[in-house]
C-alpha cells in the first residue's frame, strides 16, 4: 500500500477510559454502553466510533463512484449500525449493517452504485472476509 495519510489516537483505560487523537480533535471519555454492563448510554464507545468512521468513509466512496459514473443523484446518506457479540471461540466479534440512500436514481442503479462503493471503501476492504457486512439500499 502506498500510504497517503496517517493519524494516531491513544486510548487509556480501555472501554472505561479516554481516547484522544494525536491532533486533539477527538478528546473524549469512552464507557461501556448500558447493554454491555455500563451505567448508561451517555458516552461514546468503540462501536459508535467505528460506525461514525465507516458511515463517513462509505459515503465518500459512494460519492466518488457516483462522480465517476456521471450519474445525477440527490444527496446521499449512509447509516452504519455496528453490533458486537460473542463468537464461537469465546472471543468477541463485530457485524455491520449499512443503510445506504441514493435518491433520484432507480433502485437497481442505487444497488449497483452501493456495490461499487463497497469495493472502493477502505473500511469495506479492511473488513471483507473478517466480519459480516450487510448492505441495504434505498432510493427515496
Amino acid at each position: 500500500m502506498k500510504t497517503m495519510y496517517t493519524i494516531g489516537a491513544k486510548a487509556t483505560g480501555g472501554r472505561n477510559g479516554h481516547v484522544k487523537s494525536e491532533n486533539g480533535i477527538i478528546d473524549i471519555e469512552v464507557r461501556h454502553p448500558k447493554a454491555l454492563g455500563g451505567a448508561n448510554d451517555d458516552y461514546a464507545n468503540p462501536e459508535m466510533l467505528f460506525a461514525a468512521g465507516y458511515s463517513a468513509c462509505f459515503d465518500s466512496a459512494l460519492n466518488l463512484v457516483i462522480q465517476k459514473s456521471k450519474k445525477k443523484t440527490g444527496t446521499t446518506s449512509v447509516t452504519a449500525k455496528v453490533s458486537i457479540g460473542q463468537i464461537e471461540n469465546g472471543g468477541f466479534g463485530l457485524a455491520v449493517e449499512l443503510d445506504v440512500n441514493i435518491p433520484d436514481v432507480s433502485l437497481e442503479e442505487a444497488e449497483e452504485l452501493t456495490a461499487q462503493a463497497h469495493q472502493v471503501c477502505p473500511y469495506s476492504n479492511a473488513t471483507r472476509g473478517n466480519i459480516e457486512v450487510k448492505l441495504n439500499t434505498t432510493n427515496k
